[in-house]
């Protein structure tokens, strides 16, 4: 690959650079995006992910009571547990939180560690709940105002009426538009836009009446309020060029017919048998009968128009549709196009180029039902919650092998159940575990067993999951607070900066005694230990890896380390040196006598960190993770960046002052 050992060395050290400025980009992204400017572009600012010891923050540990579990379910049960907590600590952003769970002597604990949380009352409260599951069905119901709510709004609106009016009143008398605006407007948007027929009908209308350089001479109703415009400019989309969309808009009809596996289909018929029947339709397709066979076929909700979808956008439809239906000519119909809804026909009926106004606009507000009320929640409550679950267990489909999730309610929870799937056949029904919807099955048919089963594209682990979090509201597991401990953020901060001076004077001792044994590849070692620093902080930051007090320790354990690595290769390089051999045959040498010893002394420290990873708490887990990545790192650090900095700097010229090497005799 190289053709000499020169060109080997380059490309190595050069290698060596481009990492350690990628590195340092990472570590000090801050500080280089502020003097960066927007000149040159801007890295990806990651911080250090701080520990309980030193953000400051709360150490809960709680007692789960399992004497109402069968010994085989209790720790799936407690698993379940602590998984529902980690989620629920999550929203208060909690820096790193740590939530395990122990088992001595048949009880069950769950450690929960918050770092920097302030409010830790709120944070026992949530903790304490116990997680809510709940089967929710369609809410097809539609809230309606109050006499009181209907009459607050009409007047408010009445108003907002009015002083549009005045507003109009004051522009026919001359009044300048863009004082007004500055004086009432309501939109927000000060500058001048672009409006189009498919984003704002209702203002585009109103431009097309006024046309370009007027103002319009009456209110336009849109569903924000009352507006006055000022049109500006006409344009066709296609002039826009910063936009990149087609300048053309298209109307038409389509018959779709899907299949089991495709979205939002109810149909029932396989793939195959779904192609069938779209190429009969097909072949029986002309312009005058489609939309009558879109009437009697098409599962879309457009069928009961004839198919019509109205005036639509490429950038609307879904790609597949899009490029058919805007490579067909007028008038025609379409091959049959699939796409993830299933196959479609469609008869293009009409295209007109897509035009857009750049207007001003003064808005007055209105108020709508839905600014009083809110908006409509998608589900509402059934009386079948998490209390009438018995378990939920992961199986397979006999027919493909994939994961499901079976339920299986008590007795009464299979009547509730029964008769929410009655009612909600070829609908939807949501479940929510903590609020939240984990799985939204499709109801096939009615369901009297008090058995179901949530299908969908799981893998193994994602259905075992889905199993333990329903278990978890489903199985009576209470927690009890027992101990709390908080660690103030005052404490936190002490202990960064004491270990921030702890490690900046090792390294700063570690040079030094470097550079006075060892000479030149002393210096030499303190800028290879400098890379070494910039990778590790840096794989921290990307790992993430949480520090702690004991992570920071084993960090600074393994600068030393990297220096023993150093001060091996050294000794044996004095010694081969001594012995009168030419520089490159003693620098080789070196690192090959000194491999063993930190091969050898490296395996067994990492032997040992595994250990404590797998049996330790999580203090003793943060030390061992952090040395283990700091002796990875070393052995690269040593017998890759050391190496071919000194091939690269010293040479043999270089290496006949004996001096620099701390050597007595002369270098052949």
């Amino acid at each position: 690959m190289f053709k000499s050992e020169i060109q080997k060395i380059r490309a190595i050290f050069a290698g060596v650079i481009i990492i350690t400025i990628i590195a340092a980009l990472v570590d000090f992204g801050q500080i280089y995006n502020k003097y960066a400017g927007s000149a040159l572009p801007n890295v990806k600012e990651l911080p250090f992910r701080l520990g309980l010891d030193l953000l400051g923050g709360t150490h809960l540990l709680y007692q789960a009571d399992v004497s109402a579990i069968p010994t085989k379910d209790r720790s799936v049960a407690v698993e379940g547990v602590r998984d529902v907590i980690e989620r629920r600590v999550n929203v208060f952003g909690v820096s790193e939180p740590v939530v395990q769970t122990a088992n001595s002597g048949g009880d069950y604990r769950i450690i929960v560690e918050l770092a920097g949380i302030k409010d830790v009352n709120v944070a026992i409260k949530m903790i304490g709940e116990t997680p809510l599951l709940e089967f929710k069905e369609e809410n097809t119901g539609v809230k309606e105002l109050t006499p009181e709510q209907k009459k607050e709004m009409d007047e408010y609106n009445k108003n907002a009426k009015l002083e549009a009016d005045e507003i109009l009143r004051k522009l026919r008398a001359g009044g300048d538009f863009d004082s007004l605006k500055k004086e009432f407007d309501e939109s927000g948007i000060n500058d001048s836009y672009f409006v189009r027929n498919t984003s704002d009908p209702e203002i585009f209308s109103g431009a097309e009446i006024s046309g370009a350089g007027n103002t319009s001479t009456s209110l336009l109703e849109s569903a924000a309020g009352w507006n006055i415009i000022k049109v500006e400019e006409k344009r066709a989309v296609k002039e826009a060029g910063d936009l990149g969309l087609d300048q053309r808009e298209v109307r038409a009809s389509h018959i779709l017919v899907c299949y089991e596996g495709s979205e939002r289909c109810t149909s029932g018929y396989t793939k195959e048998d779904a192609r069938n029947r779209i190429d009969d339709i097909k072949n029986q397709a002309t312009p005058d009968n489609f939309a009558e066979l879109a009437k009697q076929n098409s599962i879309d909700a457009s069928s009961s128009d004839g198919g019509d979808l109205g005036w639509f956008t490429r950038e609307m439809m879904v790609k597949p549709f899009a490029d058919a239906v805007f490579n067909l000519e007028k008038g025609k119909i379409s091959d049959v196009v699939e796409t993830q809804f299933g196959f479609h026909l469609i008869y293009k009926t009409d295209e007109r180029t897509l035009y857009e106004y750049k207007i001003k606009r003064i808005l007055i507000n209105n108020k709508t039902k839905e600014d009083i009320l809110g908006p409509q929640d998608p589900w509402k409550n059934t009386e079948l919650t998490g209390k009438y679950l018995k378990r939920a267990t992961v199986q397979f489909n006999p027919n493909d092998n994939s994961p499901e999730v079976q339920l299986e309610f008590d007795s009464e929870g299979k009547d509730l159940f029964a008769d929410i799937t009655k009612r909600n056949v070829k609908k939807s029904v949501a479940i929510f575990l903590d609020g939240e919807p984990i799985s939204i099955p499709t109801v096939n048919e009615a369901i009297t067993s008090g058995d179901a089963v949530i299908t969908g594209r799981f893998t193994i682990k994602e259905a075992k999951l889905l199993a333990q979090r329903l278990n978890a509201g489903a199985l009576p597991v209470p927690i009890k607070l027992i101990n709390q401990n908080t660690v103030g953020a005052t404490l936190g901060k002490a202990s960064v900066d004491a270990s921030l001076r702890a490690g900046l004077w090792g390294i700063l001792l570690v040079a030094l005694f470097m550079i006075v044994i060892y000479r030149l590849p002393g210096l030499l070692s303190v800028f290879a230990l400098a890379v070494y620093g910039l990778l590790i902080l840096a794989i921290f930051k990307l790992w993430p890896v949480t520090l702690t007090l004991a992570g920071i320790a084993g960090f600074i354990l393994s600068i030393g380390m990297a220096v023993d690595a150093n001060v091996l290769i050294f000794s044996r390089l004095a010694e081969e040196l001594r012995a009168g051999k030419p520089w490159h045959i003693a620098l080789n040498e070196s690192f090959r006598r000194a491999w063993p010893s930190i091969r050898d002394g490296n395996a067994t420290t990492l032997l040992t960190c595994l250990i404590l990873i797998q049996f330790g708490t999580s203090i003793i887990k943060g030390f061992a993770v952090t040395l283990t990545i700091g002796v990875l790192i070393n052995m690269f650090s040593a017998l890759v960046v050391t190496k071919y900095i000194m091939k690269f700097v010293i040479s043999e010229k270089i290496a006949e002052r004996s001096w620099l090497f701390g050597v007595k005799s002369k270098l052949l």
